[in-house]
């Protein structure tokens, strides 16, 4: 079991395109079990598998905080056919990392998080056409006025992509306001990986942005392009392969701020 809740998860939170990756090339095994479940345990409740609890590939017990994360876990395991699909399990995954690798370096995590601070997806400006000039604002503004005025985080605008340095009173009055749990902020980790934006996961955090403002906005130059140029088939499933992992942190977020 352990060693198929590791393909179905990916060893690491910090890279979840590269568990995705990984996942894939993993030959899909057998369903094994006949029912999943969840239990109460220990710091939450736990899924298990014909009733047995199931642990990451170092022997640690998945507890959730939630019931209703628990619940949709096991959704993911109970709708497997004959054969386990990695890819169609992104709670799973997240699930596994959290316990894995965030539970006991939440700061580091912290960390790998705030850097975006530095050179986030909204600080760089297009300088034309004046219409993706105008949909950048449109998206990203809002944001960054909110930062402002509800952090205290004032933050430094620039056109192209010449990199800008953010006041650190910005940078740390941001950083002050990320949530210090292991779930909320593996969810956003992975949020800002997907995104390129920490404001942007910040905003969903807080229910300043809903999740598709979220993930519009981080969209905002490569919709102009498509629709400029036409649709990429292999930069569109890229896309959708990151929005199965972008809305299962965005799930997360849900339930813990509910």
């Amino acid at each position: 079991m352990r060693e198929l809740f590791d393909e179905a998860s990916g060893k690491s939170l910090l890279d979840p395109e590269e568990a995705v990756r990984r996942t894939a090339r993993t030959p899909r095994r057998k369903r094994f079990y006949a029912k999943a479940g969840v239990v109460e345990a220990p710091g939450g409740f736990a899924i298990t598998l014909d009733d047995r609890p199931i642990r990451t590939p170092s022997g640690r017990q998945v507890a959730v905080p939630r019931r209703e994360i628990a619940d949709a876990i096991a959704a993911e395991w109970q709708a497997q056919q004959e054969f386990i699909d990695p890819l169609t399990m992104p709670l799973t995954r997240l699930a596994n990392s959290v316990v894995e690798a965030v539970v006991d370096r939440v700061d580091a995590v912290t960390e790998d998080v705030a850097k975006y601070f530095q050179s986030d997806l909204l600080f760089y400006r297009a300088s034309h056409p004046s219409a993706l000039v105008a949909r950048e604002a449109a998206r990203w503004d809002p944001v960054l006025f909110w930062a402002a005025d509800a952090l205290g985080a004032h933050f430094i605008l620039a056109e192209g992509i010449v990199h800008v340095r953010q006041p650190d009173s910005a940078v740390a009055a941001a950083r002050a306001a990320l949530p210090t749990d292991p779930w909320s902020i593996a969810a956003m980790h992975v949020i800002t990986t997907m995104t390129g934006s920490a404001l942007l996961a910040l905003a969903l955090e807080r229910g300043v942005l809903d999740q598709d403002q979220v993930w519009a906005a981080a969209h905002v130059d490569e919709d102009w392009n498509s629709e400029q140029w036409g649709v990429d088939d292999e930069v569109a499933a890229r896309r959708a392969a990151r929005l199965v992992e972008f809305c299962a942190a965005a799930r997360i977020l849900a339930v813990l701020n509910s």
